[in-house]
């Protein structure tokens, strides 16, 4: 039933697509490596534009000063997706639609769908967007609204990975506001489920409140290079960002948001009782002349109800057990199954001429006491280094080969792959290759 719905819900926007591009003339526009597809309407007020690209890579694990002699190798295809986008002028509206062929979303967690964007926006103003439907959200940290094809290195940061909701489904309101003779700034604010990707069962817990202010004292980015990592354009003047984003979760039924169900809990008249979780960043974004400079830092806490007195098991059956280190504390059992705590993320990397790029980065994770960030399989390690070597195949994101290494300080009670102990750091090598049109 659930495929069902989606499957419906994707052929009803297709539907709505076709019928509006039925009374136009279109024809080709133009053709941009790795750019897409652009279409055009007969009066030049209707466009519309298809693209997409493939990520295969392959990883290759290394646990150090351990026993295990062994190298975890891992391949797969990272990313595949179609997009279909367009816009028409005279009536104000555009549209996205993102297709995710792989199945697996953006990040390791099960939080994958068909479809990735799917989204309608109206122009109000010149200045004011109102979008409506699932798309990325302002209140992640930078990088999550930055394209995966322009990525400086083979994954997104470690931040990203545990606090990011990736895509939510809503309302959504951004805004330009020129306020001198090259600054801006541009809010956004949104209203969404607050479970990630668009929930077809029962929408468990409240909505998700949230918004972004960025400021940009050197005037816009070059083809939009706000939302693109490495500087390929070759910024001829710096170009400058810093933002801060705030969202408030009334009650999650998962460990930040992302995915609705998984995680009940119950009050003494067996009614649905959530915790509310919390998260603000800070980020900033420095592009000149082939070098970028992009800073992030993402604090995630929750509020837990008194009121919770049972805990929902994956068999559907109840326990009012919640003992941690032998003692019964529902507020510290909870956040133990929840992503809080705090991280940065700094990350550079200089393209030359010649369309080689060295990038660089270095990322950090400090879990509160009680938090999901302590498992010791998935997650409980500190620091992580890495250093990466692209070679772009063209003066765009279109085509490109990375290489990147990464170091990763497991603390005590770290786990490997298998759920054994380990004694030592980890080293992670990736190769991923991108090809779009």
């Amino acid at each position: 039933m659930k495929n069902l719905k989606r499957i419906l819900t994707l052929s009803f926007l297709l539907l709505l697509v076709v019928e509006y591009s039925n009374a136009q003339v279109i024809v080709l526009n133009k053709y941009k490596f790795g750019e897409g597809l652009e279409f055009s309407g007969n009066d030049n007020n209707y466009k519309m534009e298809i693209s997409g690209y493939l990520q295969p890579i392959t990883e290759s694990k290394k646990y150090l000063d351990n026993d295990d002699s062994s190298l975890y190798n891992r391949m797969r295809l990272r990313r595949a997706r179609l997009n279909f986008s367009g816009s028409s002028k005279k009536d104000k509206i555009s549209y996205r639609l993102q297709l995710d062929l792989t199945g697996g979303g953006e990040s390791d967690a099960s939080i994958g769908s068909l479809v990735f964007d799917a989204w309608v926006a109206y122009d109000v103003t010149k200045r004011i967007k109102l979008s409506f439907g699932q798309k990325a959200t302002g209140t992640d940290n930078r990088e999550l609204g930055m394209r995966s094809t322009t990525l400086q290195l083979a994954e997104r940061s470690p931040i990203s990975a545990a606090f990011a909701s990736v895509r939510e489904f809503g309302i959504f309101a951004e805004s330009t506001y020129k306020i001198s003779k090259q600054s801006y700034i541009k809010p956004e604010f949104a209203i969404t489920n607050g479970d990630g990707i668009n929930v077809f069962g029962k929408d468990h817990g409240g909505l998700k409140y949230g918004g972004r202010i960025d400021y940009l004292p050197f005037g816009l980015f070059n083809n939009f290079g706000q939302y693109r990592q490495a500087d390929i354009e070759r910024e001829l003047t710096p170009k400058f960002v810093i933002g801060a984003n705030y969202s408030y979760n009334v009650g999650i039924s998962d460990r930040r948001g992302s995915e609705s169900g998984t995680i009940l809990y119950l009050d003494n008249l067996n009614k649905e009782l959530l915790p509310d979780y919390m998260k603000y960043g800070i980020d900033f974004l420095f592009k000149y002349r082939g070098f970028s400079l992009l800073g992030e830092y993402i604090n995630a806490s929750a509020r837990v109800p008194s009121g919770i007195t049972q805990r929902v098991r994956v068999d559907g059956t109840t326990s009012t057990v919640f003992t941690v280190n032998g003692i019964q504390d529902v507020d510290s059992y909870i956040k133990g199954r929840m992503m809080v705590g705090e991280g940065y993320n700094l990350q550079s990397g200089y393209v030359f001429k010649n369309l080689f790029s060295i990038d660089g980065r270095i990322a950090h994770l400090k879990p509160e006491t009680n938090s999901f960030l302590n498992n010791g399989t998935y997650y409980n390690r500190s620091n992580y280094y890495t250093l990466g070597i692209t070679k772009y195949l063209a003066r765009n994101y279109g085509a490109k080969i990375q290489l990147d290494f990464t170091y990763i300080n497991a603390k005590t009670g770290s786990n490997d792959i298998n759920g054994n102990l380990i004694r030592g750091n980890e080293f992670i090598t990736r190769v991923i290759t991108t090809f779009s049109f």
